[in-house]
């Protein structure tokens, strides 16, 4: 049984307490809408910062800028900057960022095994809602 579900819990769990909680702050930074594909685009190999915009078809250079300072902020990613005319840059995963590709792939794992028993979950929760 998972070590999380061994950690006693108070009822009800004071908000503070949760908002300080070293899992809601990781939970935050790679359950945000960018993240885990930058980290997963950067675990196959360093990329320039124009490269990673190209290969993420939908995020814009500014949300693109955020995610990756976030991710430097936290260690999960170094950016280097190179001394071109003009300076380039290029970003690659710390061994912290490595380290995190592993409960990553667990977890996509189970979300592909188990995206048909949600979808399943969802329609019948919106048949029964009278939703379509």
């Amino acid at each position: 049984m998972p070590a999380l579900l061994d950690t006693r819990l108070p009822t009800p769990v004071p908000g503070d307490e949760h908002e300080q909680c070293p899992v809601t702050d990781v939970l935050r930074r790679i359950g945000d809408k960018w993240t885990v594909l930058v980290v997963v685009l950067l675990g196959q190999r360093p990329h320039r910062f124009n490269e990673l915009h190209r290969g993420i078809e939908a995020i814009s250079q500014r949300m693109l800028t955020r995610t990756l300072r976030g991710l430097e902020e936290d260690g999960l990613v170094h950016r280097e900057v190179f001394a071109t005319n003009p300076p380039s840059v290029e970003y690659s995963l710390t061994p912290l960022g490595r380290s995190l590709l592993k409960p990553l792939s667990v977890l996509a794992e189970w979300a592909v095994e188990n995206q048909p028993a949600i979808a399943e979950s969802r329609r019948v929760s919106n048949l029964l809602s009278g939703s379509t």
